[in-house]
């Protein structure tokens, strides 16, 4: 899986999606600490030296701010059919499903990892868009068999598209596989079909949408934790 994420992050356009997502909207100074605050810091200064306290005071300000200007809610469990696995810690998700009696469905999907820059809409709009970036791996399998249809896919902010079909026997791997045509190339009734497949799966563009609120949300509680745990390392 992360070979090929790997591959499909290769196509994107830029690698900057987590500078749009904190850098853009970073605070000024959060409001200085009030006095009671500031009382039960003290003990710590005693303790740490200046940068350590420096440090200290800076980080809980920032989780402060980031858990107050958009407080991340509990991360969904379902959408439509599909049944969402978070993974706190890591940069992805798994969702996985049915389709009819003998398909399963297993989606691996990565938070953001690119944008593309496309013109405002609009006659008389200047300048850019960012539309976020978002890599899907999607296997459908049938049976017990270890043979898989295997679609990595980009979710835009209101659209997926597939990059590549690989077909795949999990226990019959060899080096060096023919891996197919870049979907790109494929006789346009064929992508189409194609895309019929997977959209009565339920993998559309209503998917999308969905994935790029859940890694909004994702984003913002990743960060918070991640603060806390330099702090706590810093504190001990």
């Amino acid at each position: 899986m992360a070979r090929l994420i790997r591959t499909a992050q290769r196509i994107l356009l830029c690698n900057s999606s987590k500078s749009l997502l904190h850098g853009g909207v970073r605070s000024p100074a959060v409001a200085s600490t009030s006095f009671v605050q500031s009382r039960s810091y003290a003990s710590e200064v005693i303790s740490k030296s200046p940068f350590e306290a420096n440090i200290l005071r800076i980080l809980r300000n920032e989780i402060q701010y980031q858990s107050e200007y958009a407080p991340p809610h509990h991360p969904a469990a379902k959408f439509n059919s599909f049944t969402v696995q978070d993974r706190p810690g890591e940069q992805y998700i798994t969702m996985r499903g049915k389709y009819g009696d003998n398909e399963d469905i297993k989606i691996d999907v990565t938070m953001f990892d690119g944008c593309a820059y496309v013109p405002k809409p609009g006659e008389d709009s200047t300048g850019e868009d960012v539309h976020l970036h978002i890599s899907l791996l999607v296997d459908i399998s049938k049976g017990q068999d270890r043979e898989e249809l295997e679609f990595l896919c980009s979710a835009w902010p209101d659209s997926l598209e597939i990059q590549k079909v690989y077909f795949l026997r999990r226990e019959k791997m060899i080096a060096g596989p023919y891996m197919g045509p870049n979907f790109r190339d494929l006789n346009v009734k064929l992508q189409k079909t194609l895309r019929e497949y997977l959209e009565a799966r339920g993998v559309n563009d209503e998917l999308s949408v969905f994935l790029h609120e859940y890694m909004k949300n994702k984003d913002r509680i990743e960060l918070i934790q991640w603060l806390s745990t330099v702090k706590s390392f810093v504190e001990k």
